[in-house]
């Protein structure tokens, strides 16, 4: 009876040993959120206690994990401790000597690292900061019973701090021009032109200089706050019980349609070019077709605007050429400038 219970565990702690971690993304969040000392990081024991740790919470419940022994690291720890107690007694003075400057130093390096830490994590809370104050203003912005002076101030602020952010972003992943020259610059701006925070960047600096208030232009940049926010909330707050009890189902569904949420944006950015172009407002219209096309040739954004507009080509063509065939040469010539 007893080797019978055992067999089912036996089974399972096989797959949870066959499993792929690597290729799970789930994986590399979960075991970069352990905090373990960094000589046990290297131990495969510990590897695998907490893989099955991972493989009990995520794909099977009914595994059973049995507490991870620390005799192991004991052990090791055993023979330094007496031969650093020996010395010590021979060596006197000097070996506290010793040990004082070792101190120091350690302190030191530790301090370094806590500072390191801190500057990369107030790096990524200002830009959660940041998105996040963008999506309340955001709201603010089209929620119908806000007053028109106070949605409007809103409207702009949302894209104020959506530019800021992206250049941000830009200045921490490309840095700025290694020389402020005509082919430096040049060189910079191909890098960084087809990068998504750029194209933002421009899409926001367009509102915000203009004296149009279209609350249809905020669809794109709330779904780009939605994703930062959920990124950030499930990296850094999965062991909050309040982030368990009321953000990891919304923030697990944002993650998980990401496409959806860009298709929609496409959808948002090319209805309001067509409404741009429209309305004739010349100069809004003109930078506003111009962004489209760079999207569409964008690769960060290529393939959801390449989606809505061939589904736009299938519905207008057909209009076109039964019921409007001289518009074929118009439109071929616009097509021939847009792939170009």
């Amino acid at each position: 009876m007893g080797e019978e219970r055992e067999d089912p565990q036996k089974l399972k702690r096989i797959g949870a040993a066959a499993y792929d971690y690597e290729n799970d993304p789930r994986w590399a969040d979960y075991w970069s959120n352990i905090l373990i000392p960094p000589h046990m990081a290297s131990c495969s024991d510990v590897v695998v206690h907490f893989k099955r740790k991972f493989y009990q919470r995520y794909i099977d419940p009914d595994l059973v994990v049995e507490a991870m022994s620390a005799s192991t690291p004991l052990q090791s720890a055993k023979p330094s401790a007496s031969s650093s107690n020996s010395s010590s007694a021979a060596n006197g003075e000097a070996r506290a000597h010793n040990a004082g400057s070792t101190t120091r130093s350690s302190r030191a390096s530790a301090a370094a690292g806590s500072n390191t830490a801190s500057v990369r994590w107030d790096w990524k809370t200002v830009q959660f900061s940041v998105n996040a104050w963008v999506f309340i203003v955001a709201v603010l912005a089209i929620f119908p019973l806000v007053p028109r002076s106070l949605s409007n101030r809103a409207y702009r602020l949302s894209f104020m701090g959506t530019a800021c952010s992206s250049l941000y972003s830009l200045y921490a992943l490309y840095g700025r021009p290694r020389a402020w020259n005509l082919q430096a610059v040049q060189v910079y701006f191909q890098s960084i032109i087809a990068t998504k925070d750029f194209i933002y960047f421009i899409y926001c600096l367009t509102f915000v200089t203009s004296h149009l208030c279209l609350k249809f232009a905020l669809i794109p940049i709330l779904c780009q706050a939605l994703e930062h926010i959920a990124k950030f909330l499930r990296r850094n707050f999965n062991r909050s019980t309040l982030y368990r009890k009321y953000l990891e189902d919304p923030c697990v569904w944002v993650e998980s349609n990401t496409t959806t949420l860009s298709i929609l944006s496409s959808h948002a950015e090319i209805g309001l070019g067509f409404l741009l172009v429209v309305s004739l407002f010349s100069s809004v219209a003109n930078i506003s077709l111009l962004l489209l096309k760079l999207m569409y040739q964008a690769p960060v954004t290529a393939g959801y605007h390449q989606s809505v507009w061939a589904k736009i080509g299938r519905t207008v063509d057909p209009l076109v050429q039964r019921y409007a065939p001289f518009l074929n040469t118009p439109v071929s010539a616009i097509q021939r400038w847009w792939f170009r």
